[in-house]
């Protein structure tokens, strides 16, 4: 064997390790992403997971607002990518306990009566106006004693939590004061994953996230305005009046 041909081989043999280790690295980077993703979500390799859709408040029909819809389609996409399934059930069929398979609740207490079980019980610093009647106050957040008021289209709020309560599965919870609001906040969840785990790990919190300009960005534009865990999960005295009312500015 010539020195050219022994080099060639050389060469060949060479690159076909160096493509082997990087396949194998690329490959155990992927899985351990994966592996984290799916511990976040409670969604281990063919695991059953609920999405809890609610009504639309706007309809006097049992229909779903389609900003809903779209929102169900981004969790749907985050199930897909752990390897999991799930069930679409709407609000007053969904009758599983806490715990027993991750749930995606979608919608705010006012359309879906599983949100506001799930506050009822595990958010008890929260309170959310669902007074029909028009007002400066309708749909607002009163989280602690700090008060959240939306200007339709301009300024909006939705709380995006994840909730464990030292169960197996967690349950996330996207209550928005409007339809567009609960997409953007699967969305922001959709983008936003890897450092929310990296932040909270595998454990409850609850955020306060506001929709700029939805008008004009839709459900893009969304930005932290606090981890109100803490207030959250604290008990609301019987009367409690509002420190501060952010209004849209």
């Amino acid at each position: 064997m010539t020195d050219d041909v022994r080099n060639i081989v050389l060469g060949v043999i060479a690159a076909g390790l160096s493509a082997a280790i990087g396949w194998l690295a690329r490959t155990y980077l992927w899985k351990r992403r994966l592996r984290r993703k799916q511990a976040f979500f409670g969604l281990p390799d063919n695991s059953e997971s609920l999405l809890v859709v609610n009504r639309d408040a706007g309809s006097p029909d049992l229909a779903v607002h389609r900003y809903d819809v779209f929102a169900l389609l981004e969790l749907s996409a985050l199930i897909k990518d752990c390897g999991a399934n799930a069930q679409v059930v709407t609000q007053d069929a969904a009758q599983q306990g806490f715990g027993e398979r991750t749930e995606f609740c979608v919608g705010g207490p006012g359309s879906n009566r599983r949100m506001l079980a799930h506050m009822s019980a595990m958010l008890p610093g929260v309170r959310v106006n669902i007074d029909p009647e028009p007002g400066p106050d309708r749909g607002a957040f009163q989280i602690g004693s700090e008060r959240y008021r939306m200007e339709a289209g301009v300024t909006e709020y939705v709380l995006l939590a994840r909730i464990t309560a030292g169960q197996s599965r967690p349950v996330f919870l996207f209550c928005g004061q409007r339809a567009i609001t609960n997409q953007a906040a699967t969305r922001y969840l959709a983008r936003n994953h890897e450092r929310l785990a990296r932040k909270h790990g595998n454990h409850t919190f609850v955020l306060l996230l506001k929709v700029v300009n939805s008008q004009a960005y839709g459900p893009d534009v969304v930005e932290l305005v606090a981890d109100v865990t803490r207030a959250a999960q604290a008990p609301l005295p019987a009367a409690t009046a509002p420190r501060t009312s952010h209004r849209a500015t």
